[in-house]
């Protein structure tokens, strides 16, 4: 059944977290987005010539993007991992995808956002971070002509625009950047934050990620 929340009438959909996910509309393609780290670190790994299994390690390390990811796999959808890093390969990726589809492509873009703990019912935290990874996504595909946004697509995409220029300080600066350097993971955070470094795109497949 439809509703108002599902963006059901839009090509590119976009929600925060499993929760989120489940109400929009299902789609071909499902880009999860987690900045720090999740998304990023696999993206990285990936580059270098390796795969990451979604296992027992990988749920240990990310709160939320690795459940995100293993969450979206159940509905059959392709599963891609985004963010600032691989923004525009992410985009030509999903172009590949519809052109070998031969049809129109349905994508949701899924902030992963912060779970407070690791309770099931632990509340979702808005990340600054991840606003900006979705929405650099959304950007890389309307530049190759995929841009039937829905109204809360366009404004993830709106909002990486107009900062894009202080991404990497609003990194640093965001809560979960202070937590990171806190950690002396600073060098981390910095290496997120730049877009368009990796060429890598993470697809969930029998349980690893490997390169699309």
């Amino acid at each position: 059944m439809t509703t108002p929340f599902d963006q059901a009438r839009y090509q590119i959909r976009f929600e925060w977290g499993s929760a989120g996910l489940d109400r929009l509309d299902p789609a071909d393609v499902t880009v999860v987005v987690d900045v720090l780290r999740f998304s990023s670190t696999v993206a990285t790994r990936l580059a270098a010539g390796d795969t990451v299994a979604l296992d027992e390690s990988a749920h240990a390390v990310s709160l939320n993007g690795a459940a995100v990811a293993a969450h979206a796999a159940q509905s059959g959808t392709v599963v891609l991992l985004g963010g600032l890093t691989n923004a525009t390969a992410v985009a030509a990726g999903i172009l590949d995808e519809q052109r070998r589809r031969g049809a129109r492509t349905s994508i949701n873009v899924i902030a992963a956002g912060e779970l407070t703990s690791r309770e099931p019912s632990a509340p979702l935290r808005f990340a600054v971070e991840d606003l900006f990874g979705a929405g650099a996504v959304i950007d890389a595909l309307a530049a190759i002509g995929l841009d039937y946004s829905s109204p809360e697509a366009a404004a993830a995409c709106e909002s990486f625009r107009s900062l894009r220029g202080a991404v990497r300080h609003l990194l640093t600066a965001s809560g979960s950047g202070q937590e990171l350097l806190d950690r002396d993971q600073r060098d981390e955070v910095l290496a997120a934050g730049a877009v368009d470094s990796v060429a890598s795109v993470p697809v969930l497949r029998d349980g690893l990620f490997t390169a699309l």
